[in-house]
């Protein structure tokens, strides 16, 4: 059977990124109360602007949201997810960053955590990102 999706809604890519710390860890952010699927955990990233790649935009929103920098060569792309929002249409491709300059910090004032991949199931997540928990959390795929 064929996939059809007449739906009007917009295409909204976003790139993200599961930062993996020394010891597994991969780095979740909260999303403000008051945006859209407000108080969810979700993996850093955000929208890729017009003319825009997703790496550009990755490193751009990391040192944004972060203050981290982060080389294209330190993006190695994992998985994407694609689903279908009542507003939108999100596909957003994660990439594996395991080095980067600088501290992680809460710029934008939103919660951070540090969780092990068998533990980011304890989060409310946004739908689209439980599909990319799942295969985190596949044994090996952050080796």
């Amino acid at each position: 059977m064929p996939i059809v999706d007449n739906s009007p809604r917009r295409l909204l890519l976003v790139a993200a990124a599961a930062l993996v710390d020394g010891r597994g860890r991969v780095l979740i952010a909260q999303r403000p109360a008051d945006k859209s699927l407000g108080g969810l955990w979700e993996f850093p990233g955000g929208k890729v602007e017009p003319g825009e790649g997703p790496e550009a935009a990755l490193a751009r929103e990391l040192e944004e949201e972060l203050d981290v920098r982060v080389e294209r060569e330190a993006m190695a792309p994992f998985a994407f997810a694609s689903h279908g929002y009542r507003d939108f249409h999100l596909l957003m491709p994660l990439y594996l960053v395991r080095n980067w300059a600088g501290t992680p910090r809460a710029v934008e004032a939103q919660a951070l955590a540090w969780a092990m991949p068998a533990d980011l199931s304890d989060y409310s997540m946004p739908p689209a990102d439980l599909p990319l928990v799942a295969l985190l959390q596949r044994p090996g795929a952050l080796t």
